[in-house]
């Protein structure tokens, strides 16, 4: 069942989907925070890998990050790396309040840029006993270095001139300034960024997924934000909670969940779904499929099993 919900994140109320699972329980349940991609909202691969988790016994929150989808603040589509981990947090909060919900047994699950959320928000929060991501990455290490690692540096000085330029120009009246994140066409797409910027382009633009509140054009003023953040910094502090990273042996990204995995003091597993690239794994059942079973067996465990 889905239910609309509200909660308060640093002042701002953010809009979400409770999940709850079928049937009646003993007692309280298990719950996971679910986080979306940088770009989407919780109506997409958030909401299924909440649902999915629900259907196996977990009350599970879908919910979208401040300043984005149905939540508040201004300006529209901020992406704030700082804002974004207190989101969790403040998700977390929420489900504290719930009486359905056992507060000693919470967890967080990330996918793509709210997988390096989780890491941050897990490290810094001890009432979240698990995490998990899927095709987990770190939105300042894709700004700084691609998504493949191999930008050339001279791409983030240009956007750091843009950014700059942009509060020169809010700060004289001149309205937010944005720029786009995805081109018109999937044939654009792939001259910019090869595959896997076609497969944001096909999840994003497309009937696949497309929905109208995700973020099309983002305010300049993120750059200079996501370009500082470290989501990997504080990994090592979120031992001895157990830490699990789904991924696709064909995600372009993939380095990136490697690297804050081989920072993690443990426990923890890397585990690889056999030939899916990053977006493959945000709604293509082949891919989530295996996913959900294993994140499943994962919260199933580390959360004291299903109500």
């Amino acid at each position: 069942m889905r239910t609309n919900v509200t909660f308060t994140s640093a002042g701002l109320k953010l809009a979400g989907h409770l999940y709850t699972p079928d049937g009646t329980a003993a007692g309280p349940r298990p719950a996971v925070v679910v986080g979306h991609p940088g770009s989407g909202v919780k109506e997409q691969t958030a909401g299924l890998y909440a649902r999915r988790l629900a259907g196996q016994g977990f009350v599970t929150l879908a919910y979208d990050a401040a300043y984005q989808g149905e939540s508040a603040g201004e300006p529209r589509r901020l992406e704030d790396p700082a804002q974004r981990v207190e989101d969790i947090k403040a998700a977390v909060s929420y489900l504290t309040t719930r009486d359905d919900v056992d507060p000693g047994r919470i967890g967080a699950l990330g996918i793509c840029a709210s997988g390096g959320y989780a890491l941050t928000a897990t490290a810094t929060d001890h009432r979240i006993r698990a995490v998990a991501t899927v095709s987990g990455a770190d939105i300042a290490r894709q700004f700084r270095l691609g998504a493949d690692g191999t930008q050339d540096p001279a791409v983030l000085d240009g956007m750091l001139d843009a950014a700059a330029a942009a509060r020169t120009a809010e700060a004289r009246g001149e309205g937010v300034q944005t720029f786009p994140l995805f081109p018109d066409t999937v044939e654009q797409a792939r001259a910019l960024g090869g595959q896997h910027a076609v497969d944001g382009f096909e999840y994003y633009r497309t009937p696949r997924a497309a929905h109208h509140r995700s973020t099309q054009a983002m305010p300049w003023i993120s750059v200079d934000r996501m370009a500082s953040y470290d989501a990997f910094r504080l990994v090592d502090l979120i031992a001895p909670r157990p830490l699990l990273m789904v991924v696709g042996t064909a995600a372009v990204t993939s380095w990136m969940a490697v690297e804050a995995f081989q920072k993690a003091a443990g426990p923890k597993e890397l585990h690889w779904i056999e030939g899916a690239r990053h977006v493959d794994l945000y709604d293509k059942e082949v891919y989530v499929g295996p996913a959900v079973a294993r994140l499943t067996e994962f919260f199933g465990a580390r959360l004291g099993g299903t109500a």
